[in-house]
């Protein structure tokens, strides 16, 4: 067995680090199948593996240092960095929160969560145009969402407006009640859900009657030049490459735009091209423009909706095996 013993100074610290009823030395415990004990602000860390313990000091150590510096470490982030210093053993942890930023206010915090994050962070930050491809799950519309109502709030643009293709929003819907925003509601909702885990709902209502925010179909976007304002378009892989161009060319001046998509998920018609595939291909050496991709290694979910998938895929893997 590999022994290794670390103190921290700080009791206060400690018992964050450590997590209420040791629960987070308990995690690290199951997740590195390792043994941790403590005494009073002392850990004594013991494995069979050296990669195990070290990945344990390591983290531990790092996690210590960002909280020691201000910085809040969220009960996901122990599962993030082990599997991070699995892959990168003398990574720096502490990259991870460097881009921590106010969305709301101090108490409202949005940080990265995975190298793919972060570098999204920052390209939204330095780009006009900013294209995230990737799975659902990654954190692609919310973080686009968060990012924007930051450069609202700063005073950096006038302006935020939410957009999304709503391929049935046409003459299939004209059955339904209501005037089109009633009939295409459905299809925006995840992004007024975004809005109101950020802002609380009288402020978000209060910038939708004065025009501050704008949440709408695709179609809406016609005809018009937008200034000073930030604009998402989210789900664009069921963009027609006509339509893409056209969001694109809404730009005005001061203006920037992030467009979110999965590539893997397009519900167009079989004979119709994605503007999104398509923007790859065309808009890959435009200066100003930046596409980050995302992986489902960057996939942040809840553990109990990991541990559902995965009994699910044993569950039908087991199955199909006794069909053969």
């Amino acid at each position: 067995m590999i022994d290794r013993e670390l103190e921290f100074n700080d009791t206060s610290l400690a018992q964050v680090l450590f997590g209420p009823q040791e629960k987070f030395l308990k995690f690290l415990e199951k997740r590195l199948g390792i043994e941790i004990s403590s005494r009073g602000t002392k850990l004594f860390i013991s494995a069979s593996e050296q990669s195990k313990v070290d990945i344990a000091c390591n983290l531990l150590v790092q996690f210590y240092d960002i909280l020691r510096k201000g910085f809040t470490v969220h009960p996901d982030d122990y599962d993030f960095a082990v599997e991070y210093l699995e892959n990168y053993p003398t990574g720096d942890l502490s990259e991870l929160f460097k881009d921590k930023f106010y969305a709301v206010s101090p108490k409202k915090t949005i940080s990265p969560r995975s190298l793919a994050q972060r570098e999204y962070l920052q390209a939204i930050k330095n780009n006009e145009v900013v294209f995230a491809i990737g799975p659902a799950g990654t954190g692609k519309t919310y973080l686009a969402v968060a990012m924007a109502v930051s450069f609202l709030l700063q005073k950096k643009v006038k302006r935020l407006i939410l957009t999304r293709p709503a391929l049935e929003a046409g003459e299939k819907l004209g059955f339904l009640p209501g005037d089109i925003l009633e009939k295409v509601n459905p299809y925006l909702r995840p992004l007024y859900d975004a809005l109101h885990d950020l802002l609380d709902f009288k402020k978000v209502q209060e910038f939708m009657d004065s025009g501050v925010i704008e949440v709408a179909p695709l179609a809406f976007m016609r005809g018009r030049t937008l200034n000073r304002s930030i604009i998402i378009l989210d789900e664009a892989q069921n963009t027609t490459s006509e339509q893409m161009k056209m969001f694109l060319t809404r730009l005005g001046y001061g203006s920037r735009a992030i467009i979110t998509g999965d590539v893997t998920q397009i519900d167009l018609p079989s004979k119709t091209s994605s503007g999104l595939v398509e923007a790859q291909k065309v808009l890959k050496d435009v200066e100003g423009i930046k596409f980050i991709y995302f992986t489902k290694k960057d996939v942040i979910r809840h553990k109990l909706v990991g541990a559902i998938i995965d009994a699910y895929e044993r569950y039908e893997n087991k199955d199909s095996e006794g069909n053969k």
